[in-house]
């Protein structure tokens, strides 16, 4: 097991003794400039008189253009690696924090720790923080979007999701595309069972669209024994570790679709290709390949209410195999190259 800290180096809290001081010093206070003051004396209400997270006044904003801040929170970066040998940072509100910034507390903690791994909070384009300068990956919410948009709130058909799932791949350079950390949900927002309106077959198709996809899959903690929750804070209840309170089957299901991923190179490190014919209302039909012969596996995912015929993509062979489905339904070939897909229901041929 590995341990990554999560911090916020964007703002800190009301209560953090140089802001303090600033409230009882004011211009005079020797920590003036490590805030964004534009008036003093400082004043919470009826807005604050300050730079603050969300406009929230018990969470000032740092200037991290200040080398005392800077170096306040370089040590506190290093100091918690050398400290408890921890593996990296997870990076709160990243996109609000300056680019000279992040290089210079990347070569910070990668000196302490080389392998150490730096992840930004990024909810749109990450590609600025992506030049192999500051993150080794950013938190890929538009995958999580349109995941959302073709199963949990059907805003998107199948056309629409490969799309979307393109625009953001054709963005990054591939070395990207392979690490991005890829979720489904995180305590920012609303659990996916949730999302899912509690229908768990949906819910195991998305698990299957993650760990299929190109990247790094996150699960979030609870997800896997049915964990729901609605918006912040409900998502982040306490885990369930009652085994008589946990969908056990749910458990099931998602230990097989992770060793699916581990136990196929293509899964793991493979380039996707949409089917863009068959992409079309409610199906999604895609290859992941390494290029290597052997290496290839098909996805389809129908999320519709019918069984609709799917073709076999050319990178398979025609004894290609079903090694793994979301549904109970027995699959039936209507030729060679052609399969019923059942109704909500979501497979891997290899």
């Amino acid at each position: 097991m590995r341990v990554i800290l999560d911090a916020v180096f964007n703002h800190c809290g009301r209560q953090f003794a140089p802001f303090q001081d600033v409230v009882e010093n004011g211009a005079d206070s020797e920590y003036a400039d490590w805030f964004h003051v534009q008036e003093f004396p400082v004043e919470f209400e009826p807005r604050p008189t300050f730079d603050a997270f969300g406009f929230e006044g018990h969470m000032p904003k740092l200037n991290t253009a200040n080398p005392e801040v800077r170096d306040y929170l370089l040590d506190v970066a290093t100091h918690w690696i050398e400290a408890t040998d921890a593996d990296g940072w997870r990076l709160d509100v990243a996109d609000e924090v300056s680019h000279a910034f992040w290089r210079e507390f990347r070569r910070e903690v990668k000196a302490v720790k080389a392998d150490a791994y730096v992840l930004g909070e990024v909810w749109h384009d990450a590609a600025p923080w992506l030049q192999g300068d500051q993150f080794d990956a950013t938190m890929n919410y538009p995958f999580t979007y349109a995941v959302d948009g073709f199963l949990t709130e059907g805003t998107m058909d199948a056309t629409e999701f490969s799309d979307r799932v393109g625009r953001f791949r054709f963005r990054y350079p591939e070395q990207v595309n392979q690490v991005l950390f890829n979720m489904l949900g995180s305590h920012d927002t609303p659990r996916l069972l949730h999302r899912c309106d509690g229908d768990e077959t949906r819910l195991r198709l998305a698990v299957l669209l993650l760990l299929t996809a190109p990247g790094t899959p996150c699960l979030y903690y609870g997800d896997e024994v049915g964990m729901t929750g609605g918006e912040d804070p409900d998502c982040r209840r306490t885990m369930v570790w009652d085994e008589s309170e946990q969908d056990r089957d749910l458990l099931a299901f998602f230990r097989e679709v992770v060793a699916l991923r581990n136990d196929r190179p293509a899964l793991r490190r493979g380039r996707i290709s949409f089917e863009r014919e068959q992409c079309e209302g409610d199906v999604v039909v895609y290859v992941m390949s390494t290029g290597e012969p052997d290496e290839s596996v098909a996805v389809a995912v129908n999320r519709g209410a019918q069984s609709v015929a799917v073709e076999l993509p050319d990178e398979l062979p025609a004894d290609a195999e079903v090694v793994f489905e979301t549904g109970e339904s027995e699959l039936r070939r209507s030729d060679d190259r052609t399969f019923e897909l059942p109704a909500s229901t979501g497979i891997v041929l290899e």
